[in-house]
């Protein structure tokens, strides 16, 4: 299939990016920078150009055309204010999926976060983020594509276990970035959870086995 990662530089989609390919998978990277080219194509990805935040609807449907699956895995990252988790984090997911739904993929799947069932209200910044999240996943719920909305606990570093603890709901605990890409590699290979939320973190169940539960 041809899958195309939103910000395809993000340390979860680059160990995405080498899954699919490792699967057969053709994958597109949309990614903010041309100097981020060469990390893309050494992960076996196909580097496209585009401001998820600046962009019109225009570029994002030639980035996103010819897409069986588009995968939103953005994010504003740690070090950024109040204000680009609404650009990027909510908006940036909002317009792909629209995108995703005017090109005509068949899947769509982002990476939310646990916690953003039921987000704080205060002005702190990782509440801000939480309610993006909230709203990006409702946005994504709302549109005329089946979806997978996956919301992993606390990110770590580290190879992939294997290995994870799946469901609607889960206890808050961590899980390794590896392990978040190869869930949402098996989600695509398997073709299961359309219409799902799902929370991950480490666990015991091999994640063949959990992703072929949903």
């Amino acid at each position: 299939m041809q899958v195309t990662i939103a910000g395809a530089h993000g340390q979860i989609a680059r160990q995405l990016t080498t899954f699919l390919r490792s699967t057969g998978h053709h994958v597109r990277g949309l990614i903010r920078s041309e100097d981020q080219f060469a990390d893309i194509e050494s992960d076996g990805g196909e580097p496209v150009l585009l401001d998820l935040e600046n962009c019109t609807p225009e570029e994002f449907d030639e980035a996103l055309d010819g897409s069986d699956v588009v995968v939103f895995a953005a994010g504003a990252g740690p070090n950024s204010g109040p204000e680009r988790k609404n650009t990027l984090d909510r908006d940036g997911a909002i317009k792909t999926v629209e995108s995703a739904v005017r090109v005509g993929a068949d899947r769509f799947l982002i990476v939310s976060s646990m916690g953003a069932d039921d987000p704080p209200q205060d002005d702190e910044t990782f509440s801000v983020y939480l309610r993006a999240k909230a709203a990006a996943d409702e946005a994504v719920r709302s549109a005329d594509i089946p979806a997978v909305i996956v919301r992993p606990g606390k990110l770590t570093d580290g190879s992939a276990t294997g290995a994870v603890e799946l469901g609607e709901s889960v206890e808050r605990g961590e899980i390794t970035r590896a392990d978040v890409a190869a869930v949402l590699t098996e989600i695509i290979d398997s073709g299961n959870g359309d219409g799902r939320t799902i929370e991950i973190v480490g666990g015991s169940t091999p994640i063949e086995d959990a992703v072929g539960a949903l």
